[in-house]
């Protein structure tokens, strides 16, 4: 199903000449040889670019189609007309010339083969060049002594002839094309992308660009041990597919990592997505909506055109009409070793992925502190939530991280690990965050559980909620304001003490938290005293004369809700009389 829905992306991307026709992929190259017509090396040119990163402009490779790389191991296997320097110039710099020399050999085998019956000026040039170059004598050549060190650094290398690319000119690129359609030396198999009886792959090209996987790429399928073959069958044997779909699925893949407009990073996961047709438009829509991606339009006109999406009817965004029921697929990956881990692969329509997101927003909508800038939650700010901030690693847990985005994007309970990430950070900060408190509003919203009831999981306070564990939350919040205006300047209040036992064990610690209000009213003036006298009784008329000698971990969410609401109006009403 995913290599499917990559090939399909892939021939989509080719019909808008998007993708390279196969054979040929995007690859960074940093420096372009320049030869003359007896293959001599005339100088070595950086054709890097000055780009933006961040803030800073730095200079970077530039993106060149050249004959699709081969999958490296611990074997020597030679690309044809750009590689790096151990290969085209038979130099290494970790000092190992002996394997430097045979790379550079296989290299040179390579291209005499391929271009032994080629004509052009060019590809001459460059077979005199593999003739005559000397790899002894590579690091004093004269043409490369001003940036050895960045050539042998890694950096891809391509030919030039009389200022063209020779990867360019006509009769090379044939000779290339013919050359890879040939070759397709694996067993005839059926594919199981394509459904067609065909030579099959054994290796698959290399996915670049997923975050934490090796940089010069990582496999999506891969067998490399008798436990993951059946009947013989090794490497990628196993799970056969033909030549076309895995260069057309792992062109697809590169293309969408390689774009870093549409590419998202969530914990250790990598997620990219994209629609049937290629057209961008439903991933500006869809990251902007979903991430928080910039766009060309402001949040109430992106509003607006979500809610026209959600009632089924086509927007124009960016010059594109934005269909709800156009098929839209998102995948998540994340790197283990060699290999690529898949988080979760999903498909449906735009429409329903963006309904499912407007309502995760809806759950998680709940009353604002006034210093806070932000209208939604995204979701970084939920995971933010169940991390140390103290700790040297400040991020969430992997598994956590793509079970909680599956969830939204499907509309499925959140996992429980979410909860519990926000609930340890509760206990070990005894603070209740905005982030922590929609957390616990969100969550037992999609999984309703005996203990806290929907008139708790409210945006804002509920002053008619006869639960009992939220009325205690709410009147141990109306006890830490008490304490704060008998003593402005304190500066660890009863939260810091007792929040923990008072939401777990209240029956033990409100008698204590009573007593010691009366202690803290007596300081007050005789309006604030009686106004403070007043919620307190109104709250206790809604206790029995018992509390609770413990809650359960659903009654502790409702306790935690009603601290956090009757605290946020309390600062309301802070910022209402200084509005004044």
């Amino acid at each position: 199903m995913i290599l499917q829905a990559l090939v399909r992306h892939y021939e989509d991307l080719n019909r808008k000449e998007k993708a390279a026709p196969p054979g040929w992929n995007p690859v960074k190259v940093s420096y372009a040889l320049d030869l003359d017509e007896q293959g001599q090396l005339l100088r070595a040119v950086s054709i890097q670019e000055n780009v933006l990163k961040g803030k800073k402009t730095v200079l970077a490779p530039q993106i060149k189609k050249l004959p699709a790389p081969v999958k490296r191991t611990v074997g020597i296997a030679a690309n044809f007309l750009c590689d790096n320097a151990v290969y085209i110039l038979g130099i290494d710099a970790k000092g190992n010339q002996t394997r430097a020399k045979e790379c550079f050999t296989a290299c040179k085998a390579l291209h005499e083969q391929l271009l032994a019956n080629v004509g052009s000026a060019p590809a001459q040039a460059l077979l005199r060049f593999f003739q005559h170059w000397d790899p002894d004598k590579a690091e004093t050549h004269p043409a490369l002594l001003n940036d050895i060190s960045s050539i042998m650094a890694g950096a891809n290398l391509v030919f030039r002839f009389q200022g063209a690319f020779i990867h360019e000119d006509p009769a090379v690129r044939q000779a290339w094309q013919t050359h890879y359609d040939a070759d397709g030396d694996g067993p005839t198999m059926v594919c199981l992308v394509t459904g067609q009886e065909t030579s099959v792959e054994a290796i698959h090209p290399a996915i670049k660009g997923v975050q934490g996987a090796q940089s010069s790429g990582a496999a999506l399928v891969s067998f490399n041990a008798p436990a993951f073959c059946s009947y013989g069958k090794e490497q990628n044997l196993n799970a056969p597919t033909s030549r076309y779909a895995a260069f057309a699925y792992t062109s697809a893949l590169n293309h969408l990592l390689a774009d870093r407009e549409y590419l998202y990073r969530i914990g250790d996961t990598t997620v990219v997505c994209w629609a049937e047709g290629g057209e961008p438009a439903f991933q500006d829509a869809f990251g902007a909506f979903t991430f928080g991606a910039q766009c060309s339009y402001s949040e109430t006109e992106l509003r607006d055109m979500v809610g026209q999406l959600l009632r089924g009817r086509s927007v124009r965004y960016d010059e594109t009409l934005l269909d709800p029921e156009r098929p839209f697929y998102i995948l998540g990956l994340a790197p283990n070793a060699a290999r690529l881990s898949v988080r979760f692969f999903l498909r449906n329509s735009f429409g329903v992925f963006l309904r499912n997101v407007q309502e995760h927003y809806e759950r998680l909508d709940i009353v604002k502190p006034v210093f806070d800038k932000f209208d939604t939650l995204p979701l970084w700010r939920l995971l933010w939530e169940t991390v140390d901030q103290n700790s040297r690693d400040k991020s969430s847990s992997p598994n956590m991280t793509g079970a909680v985005l599956r969830s939204i994007l499907m509309n499925e309970p959140y996992p429980a690990t979410l909860l519990y990430g926000a609930l340890l950070r509760i206990r070990a900060e005894q603070d209740m965050t905005r982030g922590r408190a929609a957390i616990i509003k969100a969550y037992y919203l999609k999984r309703p559980q005996r203990g806290i009831s929907k008139e708790v999981l409210t945006v804002s306070l509920n002053p008619d909620s006869t639960n009992i564990p939220y009325t205690l939350g709410r009147l141990f919040s109306v006890l830490e304001a008490i304490q704060s205006s008998a003593n402005p300047s304190i500066n660890a209040t009863i939260k810091d003490r007792y929040f923990n036992a008072a939401s777990s064990t209240p029956g033990h610690i409100f008698p204590i938290l009573l007593n010691l209000s009366q202690k803290h009213l007596r300081k007050l003036e005789s309006g604030l005293r009686i106004y403070y006298e007043k919620q307190i009784a109104a709250l206790t008329s809604v206790l029995s004369e018992t509390f609770p000698p413990r809650l359960s971990l659903p009654q502790q969410g409702a306790f935690q809700l009603g601290y956090y609401h009757q605290t946020q109006k309390r600062y309301e009403k802070k910022e209402e009389s200084k509005n004044v």
